[in-house]
């Protein structure tokens, strides 16, 4: 019978990144049940490491998870450091790999030829396909929140972390006013941004899979204010297409892209090719008095990193738990993997292509 896993938790490379997958509380109920737990040290994390210390954890100096045991699963959010270029270990992270976007042939390369696993957070689900671990709600949320400081001309930036009490003063400050429209509405996005838009005293209408069937597009561009929140897993019709907004009849002047599958077949905002960041989350996208912008930020829970990391750990630890053990959701989350590399990379083609970036780079 195989032990409690080993898991590594490791330092998040994108600066901004200030979430941890586990928080300290749920760190010390792993360690209870004899799960060994790696702590890498962060200077951004919002959790001290004496906290993971006194939970009983060990710590390590960030980045080291290249040299851990062969038998841990390194733990993470976003995405890994370039390097290194073959990837051994069973990494569970955020990899936006499985829908082509950007840089997922190279990632799943980069597994492949170290013979590591993706065991992608995305695709850990129950038998329904629900997501068993999920930031969605306070993505949803700050989406919200940032299209509509943004579109009363009161978002400070660089953007921040705050707490949601914070962000909801912001909010009641703004005034209301506007027509918002969420999409994707009844999911755990959609719930988060409708909650917030309410808290700026908007009545948002809301849109789930019924009401997209057959897309009023006149009325989707009647609003001030888009919040896109769905969850699409194949090719769809788009929200917006370019020439929507050169439409006479848009309104529509901040679009807020929770779902930032910028770059695959999937994505159902085809008006944008790159994502926003803290420095300057809006992007202008048309000119004038009609002005529009777009807001697609890919680690929007990053700015309430207390608040999120909390739920979200609450949700992972006891999946942590049945690591290894032949558990359904984390053979399902392998499965996922297997048909990704074999649908983007063979192992030869893998092994040649990190073979010459290695003679690249030397």
């Amino acid at each position: 019978m195989q032990g409690p896993p080993r898991l590594w938790m490791r330092h998040e490379a994108r600066a901004t990144e200030r979430r941890a997958p586990l928080v300290p509380g749920d760190a010390a109920r792993l360690v209870r049940e004899s799960v060994s737990i790696t702590v890498e040290e962060s200077p951004q994390r919002v959790f001290p490491i004496d906290q993971y210390v006194r939970a009983g954890c060990i710590t390590a100096p960030a980045g080291s998870w290249v040299e851990a045991p062969e038998d841990a699963y390194v733990l993470g959010l976003k995405e890994l450091p370039e390097e290194p270029r073959t990837l051994r270990h069973r990494h569970i992270f955020f990899g936006h790999a499985y829908k082509g976007q950007a840089g997922a042939a190279d990632l799943l390369g980069r597994f492949t030829a170290g013979s590591g696993v993706l065991l992608d957070l995305e695709y850990l689900t129950d038998d329904s396909g629900r997501r068993l671990a999920a930031f969605g709600y306070w993505a949803g949320y700050m989406g919200a929140v940032l299209a509509v400081l943004h579109r009363r001309g009161a978002l400070d930036t660089p953007l921040r972390p705050l707490g949601r009490r914070r962000w909801d003063d912001l909010l009641r400050a703004s005034n209301g006013g506007a027509r918002a429209l969420v999409v994707g509405a009844l999911g755990r996005s959609g719930r988060g941004a409708c909650d917030a838009l309410e808290t700026a005293g908007i009545d948002a209408v809301r849109w789930d899979v019924e009401e997209t069937r057959v897309l009023n597009r006149p009325a989707l561009l009647g609003h001030d204010i888009l919040v896109n929140t769905v969850l699409v897993t194949r090719p769809t019709p788009p929200l917006l297409t370019p020439a929507d907004l050169d439409a006479p009849q848009r309104r529509l002047s901040v679009v807020s892209d929770v779902s930032c599958d910028v770059g695959s077949e999937c994505n159902v905002l085809p008006v944008y090719d790159t994502v926003t960041d803290w420095d300057q989350p809006a992007r202008r996208l048309r000119e004038g008095d009609r002005a529009l912008d777009i807001i697609a930020i890919d680690n929007l829970p990053s700015l309430l990193p207390v608040e999120s990391s909390v739920a979200f750990s609450a949700e992972l630890w006891p999946q942590l738990l049945r690591l290894g053990a032949g558990d359904g959701a984390w053979v399902r989350c392998q499965s996922a993997f297997t048909r990704a590399i074999g649908e983007n990379l063979t192992v030869e083609d893998a092994v040649a292509q990190t073979a010459k970036e290695n003679t690249h780079a030397r």
